[in-house]
């Protein structure tokens, strides 16, 4: 359950294959992450500090993620989306002490450096700029062999800041040994049937949780992990056919793209070796799903957690056919549905999801935070702030999170319907439904679009999405007007930045649509 083990078995065997073509075998991932912990050790880091990575989707990117794993140290992966001031508030926030990043973000990495005068060390791959040391010459001067005092260590990843400031997610490591299976890696095996023989491709920013745990949890097992610099629908085709992929996982944004492709496109490449095709992060429109199923048989399986680790569900493509909509049945935790004020809700009613008996997690410095995610009266309850409810089997139908409820007339209105039916209009690329304000009503309801042809953006296009909406959804959940743009602020995980959208609308009011 460890890459130090399959470098024993398999040095040669490929651990990380990039899009790109570089290579990186597992002889090559275990002696370079024990040179980064004996780096961790002689910078004076010790178990439980905190370290920062700031790299775009790099080969290197795994063996400090290792070395931090096997020297007991927090490593926080930062999103390269964001500005140097929100980076700098990352590194701060966490405690980190070291931060490592690539000459492909030299612009934020500049002005970091200003900004971060505490750090014990300031490293760069593929090149340095002033304040920085080449981190490629640094390991060198550390020898491959493995350190005395290995113990676990773990990530701390930011939220996305969908709703807020970045919030760090830190749940402390279960298990001292650096090999004992993690729930990840045993869900992983026993649901997903990872093992060496997979081979993993993925197309999302390693910086975010799914995207690196599932990868590391494919190098804990000794299999293969494929990973794109950047997404893009054809070309994860033709990795899926080259490479002969028996896993991956996806958002739906990206089942999205690779629908609209030409027909031809689609059918040019060989999927049969795909043997699981996961997907989560963000709610997958009925008719999307059921076109992939359609597409690629059943071997879709949808998860429902979050960065913080509290719980999750699954459900195999068989069983959602049968319920269609649903992300399944609790597979860490267990279910419960509550109302406001912490009473738990019958099958069929739509309340704050809880998670009961699942990992504890805090948040970062932020206790107030923390609080709000514990249920009211009951201990080890815990919600990531999302609206669902049961079914009298336990399966899982989510509605909307609770931030992005709009209140229109005194009337709660989920918008996640109108976006998944919107989303199947072939007009439209991407969608986003939010509160905009309305003098007599508060909040009206309004569509965000990105279309699939922006020269057909304008009144007529509008009125039929309009239109479009009512026939199949009651008036009071359709937009009453459409805005057009040429992209949404979607992050590469599929959520969507509401809030970005909200403010353009609400600035200068005063708003807790924040």
């Amino acid at each position: 359950m460890h890459p130090y083990v399959h470098a024993q078995r398999s040095p040669e065997k490929p651990a990380v294959i990039m899009s790109s073509g570089a290579t990186v075998t597992y002889r090559e991932l275990d002696e370079r992450s024990n040179q980064v912990a004996r780096l961790l050790r002689d910078l004076g880091l010790r178990p439980g500090d905190r370290v920062a990575f700031l790299m775009e989707n790099h080969p290197r990117l795994f063996e400090l993620c290792w070395g931090a794993q096997r020297s007991g140290i927090i490593y926080v992966c930062i999103s390269t989306r964001l500005t140097a001031a929100e980076a700098a508030y990352i590194v701060q926030d966490s405690g980190a002490q070291l931060l490592v990043t690539t000459h492909a973000q030299a612009a934020t990495a500049r002005e970091l450096a200003t900004r971060l005068p505490g750090l014990r060390a300031l490293l760069m791959m593929d090149g340095t700029i002033d304040g920085y040391d080449a981190y490629e010459t640094t390991l060198a001067q550390y020898p491959a062999w493995r350190i005395e005092d290995e113990t676990t260590g773990g990530d701390m990843l930011y939220s996305s800041g969908t709703t807020g400031r970045p919030k760090g997610v830190f749940s402390p490591p279960a298990d001292p040994r650096i090999d004992a299976p993690t729930s990840l890696v045993e869900l992983c095996r026993g649901r997903y049937g990872f093992s060496a023989d997979s081979r993993y491709l993925s197309p999302a920013p390693l910086y975010h949780a799914a995207p690196l745990r599932y990868n590391l949890a494919v190098q804990a097992l000794g299999g293969t992990s494929v990973v794109m610099d950047h997404f893009d629908a054809e070309q994860y085709l033709q990795l899926v056919q080259a490479h002969r992929i028996t896993h991956t996982q996806l958002v739906p944004t990206m089942f999205s793209r690779m629908l609209k492709l030409p027909q031809a496109a689609r059918e040019r490449y060989d999927l049969s070796s795909l043997r699981f095709a996961v997907h989560a992060a963000a709610p997958c429109p009925v008719q999307v799903k059921e076109q992939m199923i359609g597409w690629w048989g059943p071997i879709i399986w949808e998860y429902y957690a979050g960065t913080e680790g509290n719980g999750s569900t699954s459900v195999d493509s068989q069983e959602w056919m049968a319920r269609k909509g649903t992300v399944g049945r609790a597979s860490i935790g267990t279910l419960r549905i509550c109302d406001d004020g912490g009473e738990v809700l019958p099958p069929g009613e739509p309340g704050i999801i809880y998670f009961a008996d699942g990992r504890s997690f805090q948040y970062h410095n932020d206790p107030d935070k923390t609080a709000q995610a514990r249920h009211p009266h009951q201990a080890g309850w815990t919600t990531l702030g999302d609206i669902g409810y049961l079914d009298a089997d336990g399966y899982l139908f989510l509605t909307d999170r609770q931030a992005n409820m709009i209140i229109s007339g005194g009337v709660n209105i989920y918008p996640q319907e109108a976006e998944n039916l919107l989303m199947t209009h072939p007009k439209v690329l991407d969608v986003a439904v939010i509160g905009v304000p309305n003098d007599d009503f508060g909040e009206e309801v309004k569509a965000v679009v990105q279309p699939l042809d922006m020269a057909q953006a304008g009144p007529a296009l509008a009125e039929e999405l309009v239109a479009f909406c009512r026939a199949q959804l009651s008036a009071i959940k359709c937009p009453r007007s459409v805005d057009f743009v040429p992209e949404l602020p979607r992050l590469p995980t599929g959520k969507l930045l509401k809030r970005l959208l909200r403010d353009r609308y609400w600035e200068g009011r005063g708003s807790k649509l924040v």
